[in-house]
């Protein structure tokens, strides 16, 4: 993170290489900065409205890794 905003990895595609398409790359950096920005009002009114910092801090974790993926094929 940086003063301009998040700075974002090497996408990677699950065989290891790169997300070369500059479209794709542009649209996931906008949609995870849009999710930063939202996560980030959602913390300031949780933390004004006197919960504990910490604990919404792991809720939102915990809900990130929960995330389920709809286009995993059946195991």
């Amino acid at each position: 993170m940086n003063d301009s905003g998040p700075v974002f990895p090497v996408w990677l595609a699950p065989d290891g290489q790169p997300v070369a398409c500059v479209e794709k790359i542009k649209v996931m950096n906008e949609n995870l900065t849009e999710l930063r920005q939202v996560a980030q009002d959602a913390f300031e009114d949780a933390v004004l409205m006197g919960c504990d910092e910490n604990q919404v801090r792991d809720f939102l974790a915990d809900m990130m890794r929960a995330l389920v993926n709809p286009y995993q094929s059946a195991r």
